[in-house]
């Protein structure tokens, strides 16, 4: 799937999608490997990026359901700034980390539980909800790269599954990082169209409103059963046509 997503850009949008508060500054709209973006997290879940890397969080030992929407003891959800592109706790320098990010912005759903780079992340519990306006994938029918805005039919934001860590070097230093999940879409009606062709398609893990709390407290064996493909027809997609909006050379995947 493409590097490159687009954010929330009205501060309303977090409280009214997410029930959460926006950031005092939104951030840029385009997104790519490494930059600063957001992720959502339990209240409980974060204070775990205090803890040493590699600790478990304490929202693993969450119920599986979700939370009644009227039950007022809910855990509140909680906005977390950090860089997007994984860095796993085991990297060993800040040099190192810079490297593997831009290559780690996504995970496969049906390998982040044994990959090296995303399985402590997943087995740790270390989930989260990734908000965005839309992504970007290419169109490459006509032999030519056409890079295309991929968003919900309403126009509401999209909560995408993700997973996150964070990285403490020698010397101190912290990164707080995130990634997003992925679900094969080889079948699926939209994009199946998009990325190389001949090569796996996939698309990110949206979350269905409803799920999200229940996608934040699950456990690990319980976790897969949320990656699921979105369907096609609570999606539009688009080719980009302001020249301000085009993928530059080098951000397509």
């Amino acid at each position: 799937m493409s590097t490159h997503y687009e954010t929330l850009q009205q501060a309303d949008a977090y409280r009214e999608a997410f029930a959460v508060e926006p950031p005092a500054a939104l951030g840029e709209r385009h997104l790519w490997p490494r930059k600063p973006g957001f992720f959502i997290v339990h209240a409980a879940t974060a204070a775990a990026l205090s803890q040493a890397p590699g600790a478990t969080p304490e929202a693993e030992a969450a119920p599986d359901a979700a939370p009644d929407a009227t039950d007022t003891a809910a855990p509140a959800r909680v906005l977390v700034p950090a860089q997007w592109g994984l860095v796993p706790h085991w990297v060993k320098s800040a040099s190192d980390a810079k490297l593997r990010a831009p290559k780690l912005v996504s995970a496969k759903s049906d390998t982040a539980s044994t990959g090296t780079a995303f399985r402590d992340a997943w087995l740790n519990g270390q989930r989260c909800i990734v908000p965005m306006a839309a992504f970007y994938e290419d169109d490459l029918r006509s032999g030519k790269a056409v890079p295309t805005r991929v968003a919900r039919v309403d126009g509401k934001p999209m909560g995408v599954a993700g997973l996150w860590a964070r990285w403490q070097g020698a010397d101190g230093e912290v990164i707080i990082s995130y990634c997003l999940l992925t679900v094969n879409a080889n079948n699926h009606a939209l994009l199946h169209r998009y990325g190389q062709p001949g090569s796996e398609k996939s698309m990110p893990a949206i979350l269905n409103e409803g799920a999200y709390d229940a996608w934040l407290t699950a456990r690990p064996e319980k976790a897969k059963e949320f990656m699921r493909q979105y369907a096609a027809q609570w999606l539009l997609a688009n080719p980009v046509e302001k020249k301000a909006d085009k993928v530059p050379k080098g951000f397509l995947g």
